[in-house]
């Protein structure tokens, strides 16, 4: 309970909401309804003046047309006022009333007026100039009577016979003018409340879409998940996709897709890194039991379990260094630039001849392709050093083709199953065949995410009489329009 004008302050204070935490529609509907305002009192305003001056000034001249009339008749031959037939023109008007009076003031005798009997008041000033000895001499001023405003006039007869007064009933036109007032008022009240409707509905339109999304993206902040229902749908997004808002709205539902894309990804990428990894980890846990009785061993025992733990640990490594690369993505780093794909054929045949004793022949022509070099020499390689690994006693050499683009790695090792061939290049996908060798799964995936990202496609293939070709096609430098993909 409110004790005392403190509290109640206290409280109206709390309940006032700041105009900062306003929502945009309120916003938008008090700006229209201010907005509004400012045109209806400058425009009423305008209006009510020019239209009361015209009035007034309509109505004085009236007056002083009357008093000018009436003072030069009565300049004229002497005539009687009170005479109908001979006295002076008197303007017919209900908003006139005319009476006589004596220099003394002691006559008034209503001389014309529709209106019931009702004597102008008489001032010392009237009563001088009833006294005039010169007809027409004319004194104004303004008076109330009868609860009424009046303009009075008093015109003189001459010779100090008399006068007549005008006045001028101001109270009608007053009223008239503060009934437009008031109609205006209401006009004015009725634009007001609509232009704050119409501001509130237009601002909950357009800002409606945009609390949307703010409280979409409050719930994916919150708690982290991504499957949000995109605000508006898919035929809001159509009606409203030019303007900024469905822009806004389509950006945010492709960026939710790309994050919700991407953690999938990386989810996949965890458990099956995780299964990949537990094989080599398995294996040396073992080996590593096996140390402990290692002086017991045999030599030729010994140097198996050695070497084993060595392979094992390469395996890993390259295990490990692949997972890195492909998380992180580190080839984005390199600066891309000119690469002379024969250059690199040759550098990546040299080193697989150094690890691996095999004998690889390259073939290749001037091609050039504009991309990451270190990118697109891992790309090469990973094929190369898979041929080597699966037909690792042949007797026919590794060859590398590079023709207009395209690059092919060929062996005549055991060749791919035909329904595994559009497997190859998936992520840890790893054929029958080979699974009891060693290799994670990843080489020929990250082959197919560098040549995407240089705008390329991937190929593989068996060939005639036995073995593979595994390769890729990728843009020709000297053909600037991209170059044309090569028939399979």
């Amino acid at each position: 309970m409110i004790r005392n004008p403190r509290q109640l302050a206290h409280a109206l204070k709390e309940r006032v909401v700041p105009v900062r935490d306003w929502r945009l529609g309120t916003r938008f509907a008090v700006s229209f309804a201010l907005v509004a305002a400012v045109v209806i009192a400058l425009v009423g305003s305008l209006a009510y003046n020019t239209a009361a001056f015209l009035i007034r000034t309509d109505e004085q001249t009236e007056f002083d047309t009357t008093v000018e009339s009436l003072s030069r008749d009565l300049r004229g031959p002497a005539m009687d006022p009170f005479d109908g037939g001979n006295g002076p023109t008197l303007l017919h008007s209900d908003s006139f009333t005319y009476q006589a009076i004596t220099p003394d003031g002691g006559l008034q005798v209503q001389v014309r007026g529709d209106q019931p009997v009702r004597f102008l008041p008489v001032t010392d000033e009237d009563r001088a100039t009833a006294a005039e000895e010169q007809a027409g001499a004319v004194h104004t001023r303004e008076d109330a009577a009868h609860g009424e405003e009046y303009r009075i006039a008093t015109v003189s007869l001459g010779g100090g016979s008399g006068a007549i007064q005008i006045g001028q009933r101001l109270s009608p036109t007053e009223s008239m003018l503060d009934s437009l007032a008031t109609q205006m008022l209401g006009v004015g009240g009725a634009v007001l409340i609509g232009a704050g409707v119409a501001g509130w509905l237009i601002g909950r339109r357009v800002t409606g879409r945009l609390v949307r999304l703010t409280e979409a993206a409050e719930y994916v902040s919150a708690t982290g998940r991504l499957d949000y229902p995109v605000p508006g749908g898919e035929a809001s997004a159509r009606q409203a996709a030019g303007d900024e808002v469905g822009r806004l709205g389509n950006a945010f539902s492709a960026m939710l897709a790309r994050l919700a894309g991407s953690k999938e990804e990386q989810r996949r990428l965890v458990q099956n890194a995780s299964h990949e990894l537990r094989t080599p980890l398995t294996s040396l846990r073992t080996n590593v039991s096996v140390m402990r009785r290692f002086e017991q061993l045999p030599p030729e025992g010994r140097r198996q379990l050695v070497d084993d733990l060595q392979g094992e640990t390469r395996e890993l490594t390259d295990l490990v260094d692949e997972l890195v690369q492909l998380a992180t993505d580190s080839r984005e780093d390199e600066q891309p630039a000119d690469v002379d794909m024969s250059a690199l054929a040759e550098r990546v045949a040299a080193r697989t001849r150094r690890r691996t004793g095999r004998e690889v022949a390259v073939d290749a022509d001037g091609t050039v392709v504009h991309g990451r070099p270190g990118a697109l020499e891992r790309a090469l390689s990973n094929p190369v050093e898979n041929a080597a690994k699966f037909d690792p006693d042949g007797t026919e050499p590794v060859e590398i083709v590079v023709r207009e683009g395209r690059v092919e790695v060929r062996d005549r090792g055991p060749g791919v199953d035909e329904q595994e061939l559009e497997h190859i290049f998936e992520r840890f996908y790893r054929a029958a065949s080979a699974r009891s060798m060693p290799g994670s799964g990843l080489g020929l995936s990250m082959v197919h995410d560098i040549v995407s990202a240089h705008g390329g496609r991937v190929l593989a293939a068996n060939r005639p009489g036995g073995g593979a070709v595994v390769g890729f096609w990728l843009p020709p430098r000297s053909e600037p329009g991209g170059g044309t993909a090569p028939r399979d």
